[in-house]
C-alpha cells in the first residue's frame, strides 16, 4: 500500500500537537424550507431501536480444584449452533453437548466443534477469540462448558447467533443522558412470518424473562429487572413491551445491556441481548426567559439571541435547531423556515440567525413563534434544552429583503453569508489550480487506507488510530485542508460522516470545490452499526482499540442525521459493498465474528441497509469486497476501478 506523503505526515503530526478550538472554524447559519421540518426533527426513540438476532452473554469461570470452569446452556432455534468465546488473553477450552431426546439414554461422546480463531472488529479496534460451530445442530438447549487450566476466577463473554427471524428490539425512551436523570429502556420482540410479514410483541414470540445489565464508566456491573406491568415506562401491562430504568451517577460512557429469554413462534427457546452505548454528560443548560426578540443584522439577516445559563462541564459550543412560524392574513399559522447550526455562546447568548427573505417568501406576519427548539451538545446530540413554542418579536422587514424575496432559495438563505476570505479565494481560484486538492480521508480508529498513487492531485489526511466524534473529526479535517483554497474528499467509513458534518456546519474549501462531486464515500455507516454496542460491552472488560464511539451506534447516527439538511446530503455520492456469495447453502461472510451480529448483506462492519444515506446519491453496491483488510474478501478501498472512477468524478 502506498505510504502517505511527507506533507500529509507532517500535517497529521501537527494535528496531534495543536488542539483545535471550535471558534477557529466559521460556522454556517443554517436554514431550510418548511418541507424539511419532518427530516430535521429529533427522531422518535423507537425509530432508533437496536434489532438484535444475537446474544452477548457474560460468563465467569469459578475455580474448581486445579482449574476454573463455567457451564451454561445455549438455545438452538434453526439447526445451527454458532458462537464465539471472548476470553481476552486467557486460554479457555470449550465443549458442547446436544440436548437429549425424550427417553434417550445420556451420551458420553462430546459433539465435535468446528473451531477457528477470528477477530471481532478490526485489527485496530477489536478483540480476538475462538469461533465455534455445529452446522447440523438439533434444536433445543445445548450445554456449553468452558474450562481454564488456571485455577483463578476469570470472566469473559460468549457471543451467540440466533435465528434472524426472531429479533429483540430495544431503545432508550428519551435521550436525557445527564447525571442524575433516570433513563428507561423498552424491549419487545420483532420477527417475520413465513411470508416475510413483520410481527411484533406476542405475534413474534414470548419473553419469559427480561433484565437490564448496566456497566458504569469504571467497569462496575449491576443487574436490574425489567417488567411488563405498566409501571416501568413500558406502556400497558401485558402488552409485550418491557421496561427497565437506571440512573447514571457520573459522566462518561455507560453501557446498558438488555437480556431477554423466551420462546419464538414455534415454541423454541431463545436468548437475545442488545447493547446500548449511553454517553452521559455532567452539565445542564437553562434558557432564560419565555420570549425572544430578533434584531436586524447586516444585509438581510436577523439575529435571534437565545439567553442561556450553563452549569457543570459545559461544551464550548452547541448544536441548535428550531422552527420559525408566523401568521397569514387570515390569522392562521404559517411555517416560515427551520433555522440552526453550531453556535458558540457570546456573552451568555446563543446567536441564532434567520434571513428575512424566508419570512417574505412565506408571506408571513406577526405574531411569530420559535417552535420545537432543541439545544444539544455537539458530540452526542444530547438535548440540554427543549421548548415547544416561544413568542418571537420580529422587526419590520426591510424593503431590500422584500424586493429580493422569491420562490428561489439561494446559498446565503440556507447557509448565511460566505466568510470574506472564502469568497475571495473562490473569486481568484480556477478549477484544477494549484490551490485545489482531493483529500483522502480514513475512518474511525484507522490509519491511512487509500492507495494515494491511484488518485491525482491528492493528499492523505492522517489522524491515525483516534477516537473522535463527528464534530471533532470534522474540525481536524478542516484544519488539515485549510492549506488549499478548495478541496473535495474521498472518504472511508466514519470519514464519510465527518466530511458531511464539516460541509454541513462549517465553512471550508469544500464550499469552493467545482467541476465534479464534492464528497464521495465508501462503507460509511450513515445509520450506524450494531457492532459499536457489542464492542463497547466487550471493551468494558478487556479494553478494545480506541474506545467507544456513540456517533456510529444506531441511535447516535440517527440523532446526528437529524441535523443534516437535504441540500448537504445531496452533495454526497456513496458506495456500499458486501461479501461474495458462493451458493445458496453456504454461510458466507466478510468476518466470521461480526457475521454473528450483523444481518446480510454486510461488509463485516456495517450492514448495507444502514450504509444508506437518505437523500444522498447511491452510486451502487459491489459484492466480493469487505470493510477493511484482514477480512475474507479484498478491502473495499483497494478497488482500483472504483478508485479511478472516484478520481475522475471528484471536484477540485
Amino acid at each position: 500500500m502506498p505510504k502517505p506523503s511527507l506533507l500529509s505526515l507532517l500535517c497529521s503530526l501537527s494535528l496531534l500537537s495543536a488542539p483545535l478550538a471550535a471558534a477557529e472554524l466559521q460556522p454556517k447559519q443554517l436554514a431550510g424550507p418548511p418541507e424539511e421540518f419532518a427530516q430535521m426533527r429529533a427522531p422518535d426513540p423507537a425509530e432508533s431501536a437496536i434489532l438484535s438476532k444475537s446474544a452477548l452473554l457474560p460468563v465467569e469461570l469459578a475455580p474448581t480444584g486445579q482449574s476454573a470452569r463455567w457451564q451454561g446452556s445455549l438455545p438452538v432455534e434453526n439447526g445451527h449452533l454458532r458462537f464465539m468465546v471472548l476470553s481476552g488473553d486467557q486460554a479457555w477450552d470449550a465443549a458442547v453437548a446436544a440436548p437429549q431426546l425424550a427417553g434417550a439414554r445420556a451420551a458420553a461422546v462430546a459433539t465435535p466443534l468446528h473451531a477457528q480463531r477470528t477477530l471481532l472488529g478490526t485489527a485496530e479496534h477489536g478483540t480476538s477469540g475462538m469461533r465455534y460451530a455445529v452446522e447440523s445442530a438439533r434444536n433445543g438447549a445445548w450445554s456449553l462448558t468452558l474450562q481454564s487450566s488456571s485455577p483463578v476466577a476469570q470472566r469473559g463473554y460468549v457471543l451467540m447467533e440466533g435465528d434472524a427471524r426472531t429479533q429483540l428490539a430495544s431503545y432508550l425512551r428519551t435521550r436525557q443522558q445527564q447525571v442524575g436523570q433516570s433513563l428507561t429502556l423498552n424491549a419487545l420482540l420483532s420477527g417475520n412470518d413465513a411470508r416475510g410479514a413483520t410481527l411484533l410483541t406476542a405475534q413474534a414470540g414470548t419473553i419469559d424473562q427480561a433484565s437490564l445489565r448496566v456497566i458504569d464508566p469504571q467497569g462496575g456491573v449491576r443487574s436490574l429487572p425489567m417488567a411488563d406491568d405498566g409501571k416501568h415506562g413500558d406502556g400497558a401491562a401485558g402488552d409485550g413491551v418491557y421496561g427497565g430504568t437506571f440512573q447514571p451517577t457520573s459522566e462518561g460512557t455507560w453501557i446498558a445491556q438488555v437480556i431477554v429469554h423466551g420462546h419464538d413462534q414455534a415454541g423454541q427457546p431463545f436468548v437475545r441481548t442488545s447493547e446500548h452505548v449511553v454517553p452521559v454528560l455532567d452539565t445542564s443548560l437553562r434558557l432564560l426567559g419565555n420570549a425572544l426578540g430578533a434584531r436586524a443584522a447586516e444585509g438581510t439577516r436577523l439575529t435571534i439571541a437565545l439567553p442561556v445559563a450553563a452549569r457543570g462541564n459545559a461544551p464550548s459550543h452547541y448544536r441548535v435547531f428550531g422552527q420559525v412560524w408566523g401568521t397569514d392574513a387570515k390569522g392562521k399559522d404559517v411555517p416560515v423556515a427551520w433555522i440552526g447550526g453550531m453556535l458558540t455562546p457570546q456573552q451568555g447568548q446563543l446567536p441564532l440567525s434567520l434571513d428575512e427573505r424566508w419570512i417574505a417568501r412565506a408571506v408571513a406576519r406577526a405574531p411569530f413563534t420559535l417552535r420545537s427548539l432543541r439545544i444539544e451538545d455537539p458530540d452526542h446530540y444530547i438535548p440540554l434544552v427543549q421548548a415547544g413554542a416561544l413568542p418571537l418579536q420580529v422587526p419590520a422587514l426591510r424593503r431590500a429583503s422584500v424586493a429580493r424575496a422569491s420562490t428561489a432559495i439561494d446559498e446565503s438563505m440556507r447557509m448565511g453569508p460566505r466568510p470574506t476570505a472564502l469568497a475571495s479565494a473562490m473569486a481568484t481560484a480556477q478549477p484544477q489550480a494549484a490551490g485545489s486538492q482531493l483529500v483522502l480521508v480514513h475512518g474511525y480508529c484507522s490509519n491511512g487506507v487509500w492507495p494515494q498513487a491511484q488518485f491525482t492531485n491528492a493528499s492523505t489526511f492522517l489522524d491515525a488510530k483516534q477516537n473522535r466524534s463527528n464534530d471533532q473529526f470534522a474540525q481536524r479535517l478542516a484544519q488539515f485542508a485549510s492549506q488549499w483554497s478548495s478541496f473535495s474528499t474521498v472518504a472511508h467509513s466514519q470519514g464519510g460522516m465527518a466530511t458531511l458534518h464539516l460541509y454541513t456546519y462549517y465553512w471550508s474549501g469544500l464550499d469552493n470545490a467545482t467541476g465534479g462531486q464534492v464528497m464521495q464515500s465508501v462503507g460509511t455507516p450513515y445509520q450506524g452499526t450494531n457492532l459499536s454496542g457489542v464492542l463497547a460491552a466487550v471493551g468494558s472488560w478487556f479494553g478494545v482499540g480506541c474506545g467507544t464511539n456513540s456517533d456510529m451506534t444506531y441511535d447516535g447516527a440517527k440523532a446526528w442525521l437529524a441535523g443534516i439538511p437535504a441540500d448537504a446530503r445531496a452533495k454526497v455520492n456513496y458506495y456500499t459493498t458486501s461479501f461474495a456469495k458462493t451458493n445458496w447453502y453456504t454461510n458466507d461472510y466478510c468476518n466470521a465474528a461480526s457475521d454473528l451480529v450483523l444481518n446480510d448483506p454486510e461488509d463485516g462492519t456495517v450492514e448495507q441497509v444502514n450504509a444508506q444515506l437518505p437523500g444522498g446519491v447511491n452510486r451502487g453496491h459491489t459484492t466480493g469486497q469487505c470493510h477493511t483488510t484482514g477480512m475474507r474478501d479484498p478491502a473495499q478501498y483497494l478497488d482500483a476501478n472504483r478508485n479511478a472512477v472516484m478520481n475522475a468524478n471528484a471536484a477540485r
